[in-house]
């Protein structure tokens, strides 16, 4: 009697071929991001310990000083202004991130994404380390640590529409809402790793907190050299459909060769075509303003610009707000503050989901915005009161705040980079997603500098500024979700793919 297959091969051979490779570029790409926010992260853990409440720490017996209320902060951030030098070294990283992210998409267009992204790992990597090495070598100088954030900025920019365009070339639009969703999760992942990390070292060398991210990264970019698969037809797997036969008039594949075999399975006939003629064209990458004219882009564009603003406010300046307001220490804040980052994590899954059911992206992103508003106002106000109340409100405001920045980043930018109207010229991915991330990360450098500025005012001022710019949010997409109301209603097309926007 024949022995039936084992469970464990049963499940192995259940999946074909292309749906290992999807899974594989998944795992990868969500390694690669992971690695690229693992290192932002160690500057906002570091700050308490750059400037400390030198009366509370226990000096050494033989350090001698004259200045109590300094002697254990590292200079430059041991003035009074050390909110504002913070900033400067938070926009240095953020206005080259914001600049250089237009550009990006238009390389990453142009040049093989394996060689882009190694690239861009392992020089995010070099500038990452360097930071930390400013410890070991005594370096003081405001200068030397705000040249190592903009070229790690600019560095970071070969991140985002890279892995978005890779992943945009392995999935079609069926279930991308859920699947980016899943996979955008990386980012938050990146954060909790990177602060843990660095909160590991803070305390005792700061210099480390960098370091070790910096060399992770750095590894991952030797990952990417040797493993990633930048297209399907790389390996002679099936590309995706990125639009429904209805979308685009087309029931049949264009360059199939007509003649077919029988083969016969388990005594059925089954007919296979005997030879597929793949014939790679090569479209002309699109322009700046190309990219701009398609419907949509702009709108989700500006959204994010605020959504962003709202969400790198909480990136840098939480742990501090925490250190703060309830007197914890760094590595305790830092801790904390990853509660915010789990729930992105299931904020993003969920926006994801219910976009993918209702079809509505615009509205998805708005309601969670507006219900982010009043979430944001209590955490200021009752936020702190209690241990369990500090952990309800930051998974609750991590949530909604970063849902809609989660589901912007990635289904639309790749819903709206294959969009129809481009008549199936890939190529546009890249260049469409780094227009919708470089255009939020613009909020991305101005939250954490008004953060900054405003903060000596009192955190109350900067909730209320997180909470306007969560509302402007709102009403960039107000002609969208107008537009996807319609279709509902029955008054027009129901637009899964911005079809008609």
């Amino acid at each position: 009697m024949k022995s039936p297959l084992a469970p464990g091969i049963r499940f192995t051979t259940s999946f074909s071929r292309d749906s290992w490779y999807r899974g594989y570029i998944l795992l990868l790409t969500f390694l690669f991001y992971t690695a690229y926010h693992l290192s932002r992260k160690p500057i906002s853990i570091v700050k308490s310990e750059l400037h400390r409440n030198c009366s509370t720490v226990i000096r050494p017996v033989d350090f001698n000083v004259t200045d109590n209320a300094t002697w254990c902060d590292w200079e430059p951030f041991d003035q009074d202004n050390y909110k504002t030098l913070f900033g400067v070294l938070d926009n240095s990283f953020l206005v080259a991130y914001a600049i250089g992210m237009f550009f990006s998409g238009m390389f990453g267009e142009r040049l093989p994404l394996r060689y882009y992204l190694s690239f861009g790992m392992l020089g995010s990597g070099l500038f990452t380390c360097l930071f930390g090495l400013g410890f070991y070598w005594n370096i003081h100088s405001l200068g030397y640590y705000a040249f190592i954030q903009v070229m790690n900025g600019l560095m970071q920019t070969t991140g985002w529409p890279a892995v978005v365009a890779c992943v945009g070339n392995w999935f079609g639009k069926g279930k991308r809402g859920f699947i980016m969703g899943v996979w955008n999760s990386h980012t938050s992942v990146g954060n909790i790793l990177g602060s843990l990390i660095a909160g590991a070292f803070v305390s005792s060398a700061w210099g480390m907190s960098f370091i070790v991210p910096g060399l992770i990264i750095a590894s991952t970019g030797i990952l990417c050299f040797f493993f990633l698969v930048e297209k399907p037809e790389d390996v002679n797997c099936t590309p995706p459909q990125h639009h429904s036969e209805q979308e685009s008039g087309e029931t049949e594949p264009l360059l199939q060769n007509s003649s077919h075999v029988e083969r016969s399975v388990n005594g059925a006939i089954a007919t296979e075509p005997a030879e597929v003629v793949v014939v790679e064209e090569h479209p002309e990458a699109i322009s700046f303003c190309g990219a701009l004219s398609i419907p949509g882009v702009v709108e989700f564009s500006l959204c994010l610009l605020f959504a962003k603003l709202v969400s790198y406010t909480f990136l840098y300046w939480l742990p501090l707000y925490i250190s703060n307001v309830a007197h914890f220490e760094a590595k305790q804040a830092g801790d904390m503050s990853t509660l915010f980052d789990v729930g992105g994590i299931v904020g993003g899954i969920a926006a994801g989901l219910v976009s993918d059911y209702t079809g509505g992206r615009a509205t998805t992103c708005c309601v969670m915005l507006i219900a982010a508003a009043p979430m944001l106002f209590l955490y200021n106000y009752i936020g702190q009161r209690s241990i369990g109340t500090t952990v309800g409100m930051l998974l609750l405001c991590g949530g909604l705040v970063n849902g809609p920045y989660a589901l912007i980043t990635t289904a639309v930018s790749a819903d709206l980079g294959t969009h129809e109207s481009l008549r199936g010229n890939s190529r546009a991915l890249s260049t469409v997603t780094a227009i919708i991330d470089g255009t939020g990360s613009i909020g991305a450098a101005v939250g954490p500098l008004l953060a900054g500025v405003i903060s000596p005012t009192g955190w109350n001022n900067v909730f209320y500024m997180l909470i306007s710019a969560d509302i402007l949010a709102c009403l960039f997409l107000s002609r969208l979700v107008f537009k996807e109301a319609q279709g509902w209603c029955g008054r027009g097309p129901r637009d899964r793919g911005f079809k008609e926007i």
